[in-house]
């Protein structure tokens, strides 16, 4: 097991995080949604902590906790004055390797994790067209897959399919404590020794590749549901940030980033200036954004809601002209200047809270990088050049690489009653 930590003094306070190197990519076709669920499960109780209990407790030491899972690793958290760091340390290690929970009570929170698809997924075109995106633009990448999973696996899904993911993935040596705050060092390290340390050691189950293959020709997904206004979703796939040195696709993920930021980094950028101002404006708004990492492949996506009176094919066009002005005539010196001081100031700022710090420390970790990525990260971007923008503008947005989803509005149900549940939903 790993341990970061990462001192900070402005406040007696600490952030104590447990990451377990597995998400809902790890899963396998008939059990989506399991990494998800056993997120909550791991909120119902060990041998010694009743269900219920863990986050009562946690509230009594005047913390607050929860908890998330992404489609490359499951996190948990506690917030709580540093004098109780010990106490949650003890209950984080203790669920960790004890967790346990009766079949009734893996049903009784199965109907709670597909109530939260409901409101979250189904009750929201926008959410189910980027759904529906994911699953037609990748093949063989368990990226296809929602995080919470398809309802058809949530009915299927049995408490021993979460028992058997628990065991296999549950492991010290895939599992890393990140502490942030009022600490010492060599203090925490002797509270992981203690109650982190003696959980026995396992070996991490094999992964097998599963590569996606090279997309050749462009894919298109027309997607209705009831909404008031049509979307379209442009997805390029693109490289991801891997950390490899002198790799050509690390140094085109960061160029990619960049490019984001001047189509879409600032008020008045590109994308807004061209599509949702003037006498020809074609968008109520637009936006654009890059898959930086991920141990998985990664998208490059471009979305506009057309305004009324145009359609989702003259948005495309519009944000494709966008890109290919960038391939043609490059970006100023000025504009790269300007979205990289606004990158590196939110990366900095993010910095002040002492959740943000752990939590970058942690996902970092996720993906294999060294407890200094953030700072390199920082200064990598800082050394892309304008000839790389449009280097990248010119060789990543062909149709070969690109899926289009547009949502094709269908009439609102007006006399339909809005969701609503008292079943507690974490993250």
């Amino acid at each position: 097991m790993t341990l970061i930590v990462k001192p900070d003094r402005r406040a007696p306070t600490a952030v104590h995080m447990l990451w377990v190197r597995v998400g809902s990519m790890d899963e396998v076709d008939g059990s989506s949604g399991v990494a998800h669920v056993l997120e909550h499960m791991m909120f119902k109780g060990t041998p010694s902590v009743p269900a219920g209990q863990f986050s009562r407790r946690v509230a009594a030491l005047g913390g607050r906790e929860n908890a998330f899972t992404s489609h490359d690793y499951t996190s948990y958290y506690q917030q709580i004055p540093v004098a109780r760091l010990e106490d949650v340390m003890r209950l984080e290690a203790d669920r960790f390797a004890n967790n346990q929970w009766s079949d009734d009570e893996f049903r009784r929170e199965l109907e709670v994790v597909k109530e939260e698809r409901r409101m979250r997924t189904e009750d929201d075109p926008i959410a189910l067209l980027h759904e529906a995106l994911n699953a037609t633009a990748f093949v063989a990448s368990p990226y296809r897959r929602p995080i919470i999973g398809w309802m058809s696996d949530l009915d299927a899904l049995s408490p021993d399919d979460a028992r058997d993911f628990y065991r296999r993935w549950y492991v010290p040596a895939s599992a890393a404590v990140v502490v942030a705050g009022d600490v010492d060092v060599d203090q925490v390290r002797a509270l992981a020794e203690k109650y982190y340390g003696v959980l026995p050691a396992q070996s991490v189950p094999t992964r097998k590749p599963r590569t996606e293959p090279v997309q050749a020709g462009i894919k298109r997904l027309v997607f209705k549901a009831p909404a008031e206004q049509a979307k379209v979703t442009l997805a390029f796939k693109v490289p991801s940030l891997q950390w490899a040195i002198g790799s050509s696709d690390d140094v085109d993920a960061l160029a990619l980033t960049v490019l984001a930021a001047v189509l879409d980094g600032y008020q008045g950028a590109r994308l807004e200036r061209a599509l949702t101002q003037g006498p020809d404006r074609v968008a109520d708004g637009v936006g654009a954004d890059n898959g930086l990492w991920g141990r998985g492949p990664q998208l490059f996506m471009l979305v506009g809601v057309p305004i009324a009176g145009k359609s989702a094919d003259e948005v495309e066009r519009a944000l494709r002209a966008q890109v290919q002005r960038i391939a043609n005539d490059g970006v100023t010196e000025a504009e790269l200047a300007r979205v990289k001081t606004q990158w590196v100031a939110s990366e900095v700022f993010k910095r002040d809270s002492l959740f943000n710090q752990a939590r970058e420390l942690g996902s970092q970790w996720a993906q294999g990088w060294s407890v200094d990525a953030g700072d390199r990260l920082i200064e990598r971007l800082r050394a892309v050049t304008a000839v790389q923008v449009q280097s990248v503008a010119k060789r990543y947005f062909g149709d070969d690489q690109l899926t289009v989803a547009q949502l094709q509005p269908q009439p609102v149900d007006s006399t339909r009653k809005p969701r609503t549940t008292n079943a507690p939903i974490r993250h």
